[in-house]
Formats: structure tokens, C-alpha cells, sequence
């Protein structure tokens, strides 16, 4: 059977699983009879609930007389690797654009790496359908976009199709009014278009993993693209490692996939995706062969991570209250078996500790991880998330990011004060309909902590996109960015209404009466230029004397509440964040009173 490989690329939140859900549908994929819900490749829960992509998932599809195989990749800048990897496993690419987004900093990136590739692109422009839709912009901004990033003749010549993928409808034609029912006009372009896999069986195997994935019974599964040659089942073959060594194992497994499943063969040829089991420490790059015939294929470079923090068992006074899994061992475990299936994830063990430095792509990407854990009953602490510094000839580089900012035109200022504090260079700014597009670059570690800034800033309207850009020459070491002080417990006991209707008006609370505390834990942001114990479990006294307010009612504000990376990002180096399944706390490394005073103190004097 003839194949076709594509990758379905876009920024964030364009719509690229939506329509790859519709795309199997066209397909029949599916019984008649069985249920499917919407974004069947986003298969885990953080996927569903934060409706992100988050490693890339390859899928079959049956359509004339091609399989046609698809591979959904992620959309958000930190999972920007899975893109890069995958571009090798394919032959073209769908490059879907929101209809009236336009071309985001995530669209730059992706389409950069498949022009590369020298893949052929189809533009897929997507959600045609809303009212505030602007084709004929937006192709030209794709169009700029292609001849901005060097585009060759061939490549600006890209086709386009129209789509509606919520609503299930599909056209060669701008036009509402000519889009029809089903996503022929797409893989009709496909079949057309994109090249056929190059699929000469009689050649000698070269097969190399792109992806990882794992599951208990087979351990570690390679997928990636079958080059040349055919592979079986039970066959012996050579591995060339990423250090040049060669080691033999026989294939236990070959998985291939169709729809949502992932279906055991016994045989493989040139041209198919395939996942293989067999080998447990299989890498992405190396390269499989057949016996005595090795010959490496190009390694495949593996991006390297840019934010880092530590984990620690959990320390707190409330340590194993909550979790079933807390022991260093099997929270080492854990995250070692985690790199088994993301490359871009580094985990190092600090000796004579109960500690681990665990690098990402960002904090999106540890943050998933810690949501992980958390859901399956670990229990842990982070610290402060921070860049990842390089060296090269005597100099320190750190990463910077490209930023893009749509905000209404009333909060721009506020926007260029927040990122000109930290140390954001503009680039381009446009105006039009009331809405500002402002471009910037500056280092990632600006970006840490700058969520709740920018929300506060724009009043909530504001939307900030960024991916990475290059390691560039260290700016500004000391990081000084303002931040909100915080209110710490000096008790331990029950948060009390009386206490907090006290304190209240020193700051934003993040608890509320009833609540179990500990000496150390953060309760609070604080209005003051410092940080402030209080007592929040202090109770009413009680005497025999009537008030003559008694029957006055007091009304709290009610407690604000974080998200886990708004937790991540507001913490200082002094503070670590507590997870357990069903808790989020804040707290003091030293949660003695008495003892961080003086700590402080000290560092005062130095």
C-alpha cells in the first residue's frame, strides 16, 4: 500500500487536534456505534483539561489507496522539541492558522523547521467560521511569513485549504458560504500534494526513533520512521548508540498505528511509522540495522532543556498526611522513569541529599510533570524554577525568548513598562481595531514570575506568547525584579476569622478560616515592602462583658487562589512550594520564626 507521512503543526490553540478528530472521522475510523470524544490524541487528563497538546502522537488513517500517516504535535513553545524531532518522519506538513490570530510566534517556529526540510506545506486556515475571521490577511501574513524565513519559489507556491474543524466543514474557497460538510477538500490536497513515502523494501533496514514512549510490560518503545528495508518481529538486529558502539537485540514488538489504537504486526517496510519494543535503554537518533550491514543515520538532535528547580521529599510538619507515595526512592524512581519517554527532561540526583535537579523546556513542562505526580499520589516540594546558564569562552550566555503580546490599545503603556523593567527589547508594535500586536525579545528568566504581573496589567485582556529564541550573553545577574512580599504563619493551629479579619488589610490572603496551618507556611501576599509574621490562628478572648457590637457580622474577602504555576512563579529563592494530591502550600525553606530572622538578618550585614 502506497503512504503518505505529514505533521500537523500551529501555534497553540489553532486548532490542529480538532481537526486531526476530524480527519479520522472522515475516515470512518470509528464505529457507527462507538462513542469518541472531542481531542481523542490529547488521551491524558492535564491534556483534556488545559486543552494543550502534549507530546506528539502518531495516528493512521485509510483514505484511496493511501494510508496516510499523521503525527499531532504540540503547539506550546515548551514542548517546541517534539516538532523539531518529528520533521524527519515525515514528507510534508499541514500548517494550520487561526483565521483571525494570524501568525504567532509558535507559526514562526514550526513552519522554520519544515522549511528546513524542505517539506511542501499546505496551509490549512482554520476557524473560518468565526465572525471576527479575516482570510485574505491573514494569508498575506503567511505568505510575509514564508518569504520572511527564506522561503524557495516551490515553497511560496503553498496551497490552501479553508476550514471549519468544530463544525466539521471544509473548502478550496474563502467564502463561508461554499464550505461543505466533511474534510474531502483536505485530504483530496493531501493525496495531491504531499510526496508519497519513499518505500524500497529491497534495500538493507535502517529504521531510527524519533519519539519515545513506555509501558510497563514491553518498557521502552521506540517510533519512528522506517527508512529503508523491512523489519520482523523476532528478528535480530544492530543498534549504533549515540556514542558510535553497536549493540544487538531482537524485536519483541512492532506496533503500528490506526485511528486511536496502537495494533501489533509482524511486519514493517520502508515508508510506515512504526513503534518497536525490545531494546530497553533504546535512544532517539540511534539508528536500527540488519546485522553486520550497520550504517548510522544522521543523529537527530535532542533539544536542551533552558529552566531547572529542585525537588525535595517533603519536609513540612505535614509531611505524609496526605500522599500514599513520599519516600526518596520511589519519588527518585518516578522521575527517572519519566526521561524513559521525554527526552527533554534531565533528572540529577544531589548526593548526600533527598534532592533532584530536574530540567525542562519550561515551566509548563515541569509544571505538567508535578501535576502528574501529584495526581498519582506523590508527595514532594519545588523550589523556585531558574534558567539555565552556559559558558562558552569565559562569557555566560542564558536564554532569551521571542514574545508576542496582543493587548487592547488603552494598556499598551502599562505592557511596555512591565517588559521594559525586565529588560524586554521591542521590536514591532502594529495597531488596528483597538487591539496592539507588540513583538519582543528578552531573557527567559524574565518571563518567570511575570504571569500575574501581566494579568494585573492589562486588567485580564491581555494575551503574551513566547518560545525560545538562542542563547545570548548574560544581562543583569542579580535578576532584581520587583516582587510581592508575604505573609507567614508564626503558629501552628487553625486559621481563625478573628485573626484573619485582623490582617486582611495587610494583603491578599491564600487561606480561609477552618484552614489547617503550620509555623512557616505562607498564608498571604503582603502590601509592605517586606515580609511579615503573623499570628492567623489567634482567637477571640472571651469575658463576661456584652459588646455592644456583638451581633455585628464580620465579611471577609474571600482567599485568593493560584494555579500550580502561578504557585511556581511567585515563590522567592527562600521558599519552596508543598504538593500533596489534594493540597498546594506555600512555605518558608526556614520555618523556624525565630531562626529565619536571623538568617536574614545575616544576609543584611553581608
Amino acid at each position: 500500500m502506497k503512504i503518505k507521512n505529514i505533521a500537523i503543526i500551529a501555534h497553540v490553540d489553532h486548532g490542529k487536534t480538532t481537526l486531526v478528530d476530524k480527519l479520522l472521522q472522515s475516515t470512518k475510523i470509528f464505529r457507527d456505534n462507538e462513542v469518541v470524544e472531542n481531542c481523542v490524541m490529547d488521551s491524558n487528563d492535564i491534556e483534556r483539561e488545559r486543552g494543550i497538546t502534549i507530546l506528539s502522537k502518531p495516528t493512521g488513517i485509510y483514505y484511496q489507496d493511501y494510508k496516510i500517516n499523521i503525527l499531532d504535535t504540540p503547539g506550546h513553545a515548551d514542548f517546541s522539541g517534539e516538532v523539531e524531532r518529528i520533521m524527519g518522519m515525515v514528507d510534508g506538513v499541514l500548517l494550520v492558522v487561526d483565521a483571525y490570530e494570524g501568525c504567532m510566534p509558535q507559526t514562526r517556529f514550526v513552519l522554520k523547521k519544515a522549511l528546513e526540510f524542505k517539506h511542501k506545506v499546505i496551509v490549512v486556515i482554520n476557524k473560518i467560521d468565526k465572525s471576527s475571521a479575516r482570510p485574505n490577511e491573514v494569508i498575506d501574513e503567511v505568505l510575509d511569513l514564508f518569504i520572511d524565513l527564506g522561503a524557495d519559489e516551490d515553497q511560496l507556491d503553498f496551497p490552501v485549504v479553508y476550514t471549519s474543524a468544530v463544525n466539521y466543514t471544509s473548502s478550496l474557497s474563502m467564502e463561508l458560504s461554499t464550505q461543505e460538510e466533511g474534510m474531502t477538500s483536505l485530504l483530496d490536497m493531501i493525496i495531491k500534494e504531499i510526496p508519497d513515502a519513499e518505500n524500497d523494501e529491497t534495500k538493507d533496514l535502517k529504521f531510527q526513533p524519533a519519539l519515545l514512549d513506555y509501558n510497563d510490560y514491553v518498557g521502552r518503545i521506540g517510533i519512528g520512521r522506517i527508512k529503508e528495508g523491512t523489519m520482523k518481529v523476532n528478528e535480530n538486529v544492530s543498534c549504533i548508540r549515540v556514542d558510535g558502539s553497536i549493540q544487538q537485540f531482537r524485536i519483541q514488538k512492532i506496533f503500528n498505528f490506526v485511528g486511536i489504537k496502537r495494533n501489533e504486526v509482524t511486519t514493517a517496510y520502508a515508508g510506515d511509522i512504526v513503534g518497536i519494543a525490545g531494546l530497553s535503554d533504546i535512544y532517539v537518533g540511534e539508528t536500527i540495522c540488519e546485522v553486520g550491514k550497520e550504517e548510522a543515520l544522521p543523529l537527530i538532535k535532542v533539544s536542551e532543556p533552558t529552566i531547572e528547580m529542585t525537588f525535595l521529599t517533603n519536609t513540612s510538619p505535614f509531611a505524609s498526611r496526605d500522599g500514599k507515595i513520599v519516600t526518596a526512592r520511589k519519588i527518585e524512581e518516578r522521575l527517572f522513569r519519566e526521561t524513559q519517554k521525554d527526552v527533554s527532561l534531565r533528572v540529577e540526583r544531589i548526593s548526600n541529599k533527598e534532592e533532584w535537579i530536574v530540567s525542562g523546556r519550561g515551566e509548563l513542562h515541569l509544571s505538567i510533570l508535578i501535576e502528574n505526580l501529584r495526581r498519582e499520589g506523590y508527595e514532594f516540594q519545588v523550589s523556585k524554577p531558574k534558567v539555565i546558564l552556559k559558558e562558552i569562552d569565559g562569557k555566560i550566555y542564558e536564554p532569551f525568548e521571542d514574545v508576542v503580546v496582543d493587548v487592547p490599545d488603552e494598556y499598551v503603556g502599562n505592557v511596555i513598562e512591565l517588559l521594559g523593567n525586565r529588560h524586554g527589547s521591542l521590536i514591532n508594535m502594529n495597531s488596528k481595531d483597538g487591539q496592539t500586536r507588540i513583538t519582543y525579545k528578552m531573557p527567559s528568566k524574565s518571563l518567570i514570575g511575570l504571569s500575574i504581573e501581566f494579568l494585573t496589567a492589562t486588567h485580564g485582556y491581555g494575551i503574551i506568547n513566547h518560545t525560545f529564541s538562542s542563547f545570548e550573553e548574560q544581562i543583569d545577574a542579580n535578576n532584581n525584579f520587583h516582587r510581592t512580599h508575604v505573609l507567614v504563619s508564626t503558629n501552628s493551629g487553625i486559621a481563625t476569622a478573628y485573626a484573619i479579619g485582623g490582617i486582611e488589610d495587610r494583603g491578599e490572603l491564600f487561606i480561609e478560616p477552618g484552614e489547617e496551618v503550620y509555623e512557616g507556611m505562607i498564608v498571604g501576599s503582603c502590601n509592605r515592602e517586606e515580609d511579615l509574621a503573623v499570628n492567623i490562628t489567634r482567637a477571640k478572648q472571651m469575658t463576661n462583658q456584652r459588646s455592644s457590637n456583638k451581633d455585628n457580622t464580620v465579611v471577609l474577602k474571600a482567599k485568593k487562589v493560584l494555579s500550580l504555576e502561578n504557585n511556581l512563579e511567585f515563590i522567592n529563592d527562600d521558599e519552596l512550594v508543598e504538593i500533596t494530591p489534594h493540597h498546594i502550600r506555600l512555605r518558608k525553606k526556614i520555618l523556624d520564626t525565630i531562626e529565619r530572622k536571623k538568617y536574614d538578618a545575616s544576609l543584611k550585614t553581608k
